[in-house]
């Protein structure tokens, strides 16, 4: 999984076109702007794609400051998450960047700043009560937010109980990191699979965002837990995270050495590869196993570059897991994007809560 840390509106130097990465072309832009009020004489910036296509899809724009409403606060974003979904917001090929915003679309689903404006206080509700201004935050804290999409920004309102106090010791360039990746991770774990102490563990891509946080939750599960990398040099950074064994599987069949690893098969599988993968995973299940899926990236391109034919002989090749043999076997498929977990918010907040206090 590709990551990286958008900074004060600036991206970090590297390749002109990486693989699978970002070219940004900085481009002033006159747009009209409707929804929140904004301040005419402060400026801010943010990415948009107006429509999917290539990296120049990606257009920086400069507008008038937000202002927050009733309940809001402002945050100037020191960072933001860069996350692989954000690639596949740009090719247009996100499902719920479709369904739930449409294009135009500012991708980015975490940040961390400063709050540098509060709103007003909410309006009476039916009982007579209301809701302070800004809920306990004051100009000058250190905060970290998920959203739905709109994270490529420098300024950013949104309700004070989308935000969570930084940590000390915790900087926001890694706190901007955290949300997207490890709430994906919490959910799995701790809403679906329901982690036990010596419970065994197969995690795909266990270098990337997802996986990574994956490994380290199950460590402090108390789960023995294998890691699956693509190459030889990633292989000590999942050992450091607390992986039991971490498989190479550019050094061999993967799956022999996954049998190899634990014969009896696994409690739980991980994995965001998609068709290249998954019916293996399924059948290193042990009985009462659950397989997660929480992507596809072997069915997407490595250079951006779509290829349409690929993409639907892929889609025909995913498997279809047989509901009857399920059962016989007491094994289960589940899913997670949590894109589509916004109208959970109070989950959210509950399991953003538990990974800050770790």
């Amino acid at each position: 999984r590709t990551r990286g840390i958008l900074e004060e509106g600036k991206v970090r130097p590297g390749p002109a076109r990486p693989p699978g990465g970002f070219r940004i072309r900085w481009q002033h832009a006159k747009i009209e702007v409707q929804g929140p009020a904004r301040d005419p004489g402060r400026l801010m910036r943010r990415i948009v794609i107006a429509r999917p296509g290539g990296y120049d899809a990606l257009q920086c724009v400069e507008e008038p400051e937000p202002l927050p409403g009733p309940g809001q606060v402002r945050i100037r974003v020191t960072a933001c998450g860069v996350n692989y979904a954000d690639g596949i917001i740009r090719m247009g090929l996100y499902a719920s960047a479709r369904e739930l915003h449409g294009y135009p679309i500012t991708p980015g689903f975490e940040v961390a700043g400063v709050i540098d404006a509060v709103g007003p206080a909410l309006p009476p509700t039916g009982d007579g009560s209301g809701s302070p201004a800004g809920s306990g935050w004051t100009v000058g804290d250190r905060v970290v937010a998920l959203t739905l999409f709109g994270g490529y920004t420098s300024h950013l309102c949104l309700p004070a109980d989308y935000l969570f106090r930084v940590p000390e010791g915790l900087d926001l360039p890694r706190a901007a990191a955290l949300p997207a990746v490890f709430l994906t991770a919490w959910f799995m774990v701790h809403e679906q699979l329901h982690p036990r102490p010596g419970q065994r563990w197969l995690v795909h891509s266990a270098a990337g965002g997802v996986g990574g946080a994956l490994v380290q939750l199950g460590r402090l599960a108390g789960a023995e837990v294998t890691g699956v990398v693509g190459a030889a040099h990633k292989v000590e950074a999942v050992m450091a995270l607390g992986a039991t064994a971490v498989i190479d599987k550019s050094g061999g069949n993967w799956t022999s050495a996954a049998r190899l690893q634990c014969p009896d098969g696994y409690d739980a599988v991980f994995d965001a590869n998609g068709v290249a993968t998954l019916q293996a995973s399924f059948d290193l299940l042990a009985p009462m196993g659950k397989l997660f899926i929480f992507g596809f990236a072997s069915m997407l391109p490595r250079d951006g570059r779509l290829n349409w034919l690929r993409l639907a002989w892929d889609w025909l090749r995913t498997p279809r897991f047989n509901p009857l043999k399920m059962t016989q076997t007491n094994r289960s498929v589940m899913a997670a994007n949590l894109s589509f977990l916004a109208a959970e918010a109070p989950l959210l907040r509950e399991g953003m809560a538990w990974l800050l206090e770790r």
